[in-house]
């Protein structure tokens, strides 16, 4: 499975050239210095690096640089005449100040790192990586979160070998980021319980409604829906069966192009409609070549720069059909993100194909 990720901001160790940028800052100012008139002083310059130096070095780092940049000061070849006692003391204040923002900012950063770990191990809990193979079944996705810095939003998808086959679920709850989280467990929660327990996918669609609308009730000022599409292959992986709730048709891919599955419409899940009846399940033939791919309204509703909406099924019969699930779903997304540039809204694929496809 791909899945995106933005690294917070102060994350990670600088690289080296961006390391050494005190030093040769400190380098450029002696160079200046020593090859201007003596009527211009520049040694109120030296002032800017111990600030610069706490963004990439830690207390004994910007320490170093601060007590090598006052030394250099009191040298009488730097030509600082322009240098008076007060100025030392208002430098040796900087530097000290340096120092102790230094080790704010390696404390801040030590929290973000902490906080980032515990986050992507929740996130991944709620959507693991997804395998290659799901019991017969081949299996290609890939996640984009639109809200930086996490890994799961308001998209999901699923797949689970149960004693009726394999089945899958895409889905797309109100919302995206952090917020719709505790959603998204909630609904792959309730997928994974009736993957084993119901006989068929109108069975799964009304557990999903259930968990939502049970869900919606304990949030008087949040309305709670998502749509869904679910995906079952039996044991002979020559058909698939596909039933929606109010979400885009999946794209049948092979040979000759895609062409969107024909669906019996039906609602959004979670509505707390009287009577939720689940549509007819639409049975689609497929063959060992051709791939199923489901998806979210933020790949078809991606725009490029003159408003035009992404047209995945077009864009796929016009380029050459990758091998494999994963290859498919890695084509799409590179071009999608040729086509619209950044993607504003969560974006999920999950392609599968028949036990004797390929890849």
């Amino acid at each position: 499975m791909d899945r995106g990720t933005q690294e917070l901001p102060g994350t990670g160790r600088p690289p080296v050239w961006l390391r050494l940028l005190p030093w040769l800052t400190m380098v450029l100012l002696v160079i200046v210095q020593l090859t201007t008139p003596k009527s211009v002083q520049l040694g109120f310059a030296f002032a800017v690096v111990p600030p610069l130096t706490t963004l990439l070095y830690g207390m004994l780092g910007t320490a170093l640089v601060a007590a090598t940049l006052f030394a250099l000061l009191l040298l009488p070849v730097i030509r600082a005449d322009d240098v008076t006692y007060g100025d030392l003391l208002a430098f040796g204040l900087i530097g000290v100040v340096s120092v102790v923002l230094a080790g704010v900012r390696v404390r801040r950063d030590a929290q973000l790192v902490s906080v980032r770990t515990v986050a992507e191990a929740a996130q991944l809990a709620v959507l693991p990586p997804m395998p290659e193979r799901v019991g017969p079944v081949r299996c290609g996705a890939l996640y984009r979160a639109a809200e930086r810095g996490t890994l799961v939003g308001g998209d999901l998808y699923d797949v689970q070998d149960g004693p009726y086959g394999v089945r899958a679920v895409v889905a797309d709850v109100k919302g995206h980021g952090l917020a719709a989280v505790g959603t998204v467990s909630a609904l792959l929660g309730a997928f994974r319980e009736a993957v084993l327990d119901e006989p068929d996918l109108a069975g799964v669609a009304r557990r999903l409604d259930r968990r939502l609308v049970v869900d919606s009730a304990g949030r008087e000022d949040t309305e709670v829906f998502a749509t869904a599409v679910l995906m079952e292959f039996p044991r002979d992986g020559t058909a698939v069966r596909v039933l929606s709730c109010g979400h885009p048709a999946p794209l049948l891919v092979d040979g000759a192009g895609a062409r969107e599955v024909e669906l019996v419409p039906g609602a959004p899940l979670g509505l707390a409609l009287v009577e939720f009846r689940a549509p007819e399940a639409v049975t689609v033939a497929m063959r060992p070549t051709d791939v199923l791919l489901a998806h979210t309204d933020g790949v078809t509703e991606a725009r490029d720069a003159t408003g035009a909406f992404y047209p995945l099924a077009n864009r796929l019969r016009a380029g050459a059909r990758p091998a494999s699930p994963v290859e498919l779903v890695r084509a799409v997304w590179r071009d999608l993100s040729s086509y619209a540039g950044e993607v504003a809204d969560d974006v999920a694929l999950l392609a599968l194909s028949t036990p004797d496809g390929h890849g």
